[in-house]
């Protein structure tokens, strides 16, 4: 363990245990239910283990490969009304837990790919995935509301989608606005190989690292495992410290398990690198460039 990898749940300013789940679930209507009890009991486990901030996949509750977009509206719900949110609701009021969930949500004749974060007191907001991957150009809508994160009793909480890690202007975002940790639920598809190195690991989650280190900011990725309807997904599931290094270990490309860290969130809004004399945010030559890159959705906070 590192200086920011707390394990004393006793000391620091804002002691919690995080968990990133993975797992798989399967597409379909007729597997909506088995979906919704597959994720209960993983949130149940993971917050009987002491998880304070728990990370599910992207739309773990639906399955991700439609064929069309009617197959897509079939599985979508309102937000935060609809039957998944207000199952990590009731599960975070139950087991006093901040809860990521990833839904298909539907809004008037428009599907946005949504993550939502509830917390013991239930519903706190929401993101809609600002970059589209492939077929989601089809059923989706691009995001419309821009970056999100929220103040929570444990700390600032920022949340994007899978592709969007791809994309270094949204960490780099996310984190100006604040937030502590970056919850990032996934379903990272197979690309052209080489699908992993040599230690069996993808090219997102050395994103996911790069982004952690390179903006000093705690990401936890939670993706998703199987293949469906000819597409496969990679695993490799991770939580991220401020130093980029992931906290215990990446989860394997095929299984079927919970990661956690216990961590100080706010330690993230000091946490030094490499000298007493390197701040990555101070040293940004934002005469040369803009603060938010050019970002209007929300002011700057200190860290």
């Amino acid at each position: 363990m590192t200086e920011q990898q707390d394990t004393d749940h006793n000391s620091g300013v804002s002691p919690v245990r995080v968990a990133v789940v993975q797992f798989e679930p399967r597409v379909g209507v007729e597997n909506l239910k088995a979906n919704a009890e597959t994720v209960e009991a993983r949130l149940t486990a993971a917050a009987e283990a002491g998880a304070g901030l728990i990370v599910l996949p992207e739309l773990a509750t639906t399955g991700y490969v439609f064929e069309t977009r009617e197959e897509a509206f079939a599985h979508s719900e309102a937000v935060p009304d609809g039957p998944s949110v207000q199952m990590f609701s009731r599960l975070a009021a139950e087991h006093d837990t901040y809860i990521v969930g990833c839904v298909v949500e539907r809004d008037g004749q428009k599907l946005f790919d949504t993550a939502v974060l509830v917390g013991p007191e239930g519903y706190i907001g929401r993101y809609r995935k600002t970059h589209l991957w492939n077929t989601e150009k089809l059923w989706f809508t691009p995001g419309d509301e821009g970056f999100s994160v929220f103040d929570t009793r444990i700390g600032r909480i920022g949340l994007l989608v899978c592709w969007d890690i791809w994309f270094p202007e949204t960490a780099r975002i996310v984190a100006q606005m604040g937030a502590d940790i970056i919850c990032i639920p996934t379903g990272w598809v197979w690309t052209p190989p080489p699908l992993y190195d040599a230690s069996g690991v993808c090219m997102a989650a050395y994103l996911t690292i790069t982004a952690a280190h390179a903006n000093n900011v705690f990401i936890a990725t939670a993706d998703r495992i199987g293949q469906e309807r000819g597409a496969g997904f990679m695993g490799n599931s991770l939580i991220a410290g401020t130093n980029g290094w992931p906290i215990d270990r990446i989860a394997g490309p095929d299984e079927d398990t919970i990661i956690y860290a216990d961590v100080d969130l706010t330690a993230a809004r000091t946490a030094p690198i490499w000298n007493q004399l390197n701040d990555l945010h101070r040293d940004r030559r934002t005469d040369l460039y803009d603060q938010m890159l050019g970002y209007r959705g929300r002011a700057p906070l200190p860290r």
